[in-house]
């Protein structure tokens, strides 16, 4: 059988990096056997929230390669010179590309392993397989587009899965009803809304923000209320000394921190990644409320101080009761659409790992994002961008990802189990899937 030394779930920015890594490695004769599988059909970075004129809020410079080796192939500059864009991208004078090259930059890079790549595979099982008492391998089970299941084995797994969309409470009953949905789905849900005059906004960071400017601009020109529960707009602090804390070093301080002492840092640095649009964009927004102001007119609301107090779905749309906590009464809403901007949870590797859950310690990791786990479990399974509580705020953003899989590269090869080798499945040395699937 096939067994590859590693396969990584999921081929967004960071397994794309840790396929450079690993690919790079081969000049330094570690030829690892590496496979990833996406469950996209093809390349994709937030496909769905490609909005005109978005741009990155991170340096160039942090992209999937630089940070690590900055005379790589698969720099975004190498990148700008294959594509004969380098000295007019200089004249722009910025370190924040479009998001729209960022995602050209992002797909070709990933271009270069499509061999290394299955798309539209979605991985829906995870398997330990014993031998001699030891767990050696893993069965990663997935199933395409035509419904086909796919097994391949691995003697160590990356998971870069990204997150999924966190919704509150009071609308998961919902989740199946159309006119509310994620800002991960924007673009395609908010085509099948052309007629919306009433949506609603649910949220105060960079998505929500972007989505209102969106929506202002489209020529149904429908009323939106931009809802949330602060009292004013935060812009991201982007400041030299507040933004050390995304550097590749700080994350080995976090890491060696008490948790208590790691909770307080998390929260006094939480509006650095969540709940902060850029100025420019708030200036933006509050040019809109202003104009408003100055022709009389009502089109917009911006309901701050607001949170959503229960949901229904009738006929006429979706009924928000809405509190105001300022006034401490309640209001009721009606809306064509409702758009949740409310982020994304980090967790779904539990469910993902479930069948590996007596192995793995509470899903606890080192230093290398290598998930704990007991005597005689032999492969070693690595997080990329599910670490924050551990290894700080950077991690579920670009600003590691160079780096991370070059530490998770050193931590493979050191593990020991990889290699070309030949495992039998006789009868007198059988390898056999653990029971309790």
């Amino acid at each position: 059988m096939r067994i590859h030394d590693v396969i990584g779930i999921g081929f967004g920015p960071s397994n794309i990096a840790l396929a450079i890594t690993l690919e790079e490695k081969k000049q330094e004769g570690h030829n690892l056997d590496f496979f990833f599988i996406e469950k996209q059909p093809g390349f994709a970075w937030h496909a769905d929230m490609m909005l005109d004129n978005a741009h990155m809020q991170i340096s160039f410079l942090k992209d999937l390669a630089t940070m690590r080796n900055p005379s790589s192939h698969f720099t975004f500059i190498n990148y700008l010179h294959q594509k004969k864009r380098l000295q007019d991208f200089i004249n722009l004078k910025t370190f924040f590309p479009s998001r729209h090259e960022f995602n050209d930059y992002l797909a070709w890079a990933a271009s270069h392993f499509d061999n290394r790549c299955a798309y539209g595979e979605e991985v829906f099982e995870i398997l330990p397989e014993e031998k001699d008492d030891e767990i050696i391998l893993l069965r990663v089970r997935s199933r395409d587009s035509n419904g086909i299941v796919h097994e391949r084995f691995a003697r160590n797994l990356i998971l870069g899965i990204g997150g999924k969309p966190s919704i509150p409470e009071y609308f998961q009953p919902l989740r199946h009803d159309a006119r509310v949905f994620h800002s991960n789905s924007y673009l395609r849900e908010i085509s099948r809304h052309q007629t919306a005059k009433r949506i609603a906004v649910v949220g105060a960071g960079q998505s929500a923000a972007e989505i209102f400017m969106d929506l202002h601009s489209r020529p149904n020109a429908p009323h939106v209320d931009l809802i949330m529960r602060a009292r004013a707009i935060k812009p991201s602090d982007d400041s030299p000394f507040v933004n050390e804390i995304f550097n590749t070093d700080f994350t080995d301080f976090v890491f060696s921190r008490p948790d208590e002492d790691r909770a307080t840092l998390l929260d006094e640095f939480w509006h650095t990644n969540y709940a902060a649009p850029d100025l420019v964009l708030i200036e933006q927004i509050f040019n809109v409320f202003y104009q408003q102001r100055v022709t009389g007119g009502t089109r917009h609301r911006f309901l701050r101080r607001h949170e959503v107090a229960g949901v229904q779905a009738q006929p006429e749309g979706i009924q928000l009761i809405l509190r105001d906590l300022n006034a401490g009464r309640d209001h009721v809403s009606t809306y064509d659409a409702v758009i949740l901007a409310t982020g994304y949870r980090r967790d779904h590797h539990k469910t993902m790992l479930s069948a590996l859950a007596p192995y793995l310690r509470d899903f606890a990791v080192d230093r290398q994002y290598r998930l704990q786990s007991t005597p005689g479990f032999c492969p070693a399974i690595f997080l990329q961008g599910a670490c924050e509580s551990s290894h700080g705020l950077s991690d579920t953003l670009l600003s590691v990802t160079a780096v991370r899989t070059y530490e998770i590269g050193e931590a493979l090869l050191s593990t020991g189990n990889t290699g070309n080798r030949s495992i039998s499945r006789t009868a007198a040395n059988p390898i056999r899937a653990v029971a309790n699937r």
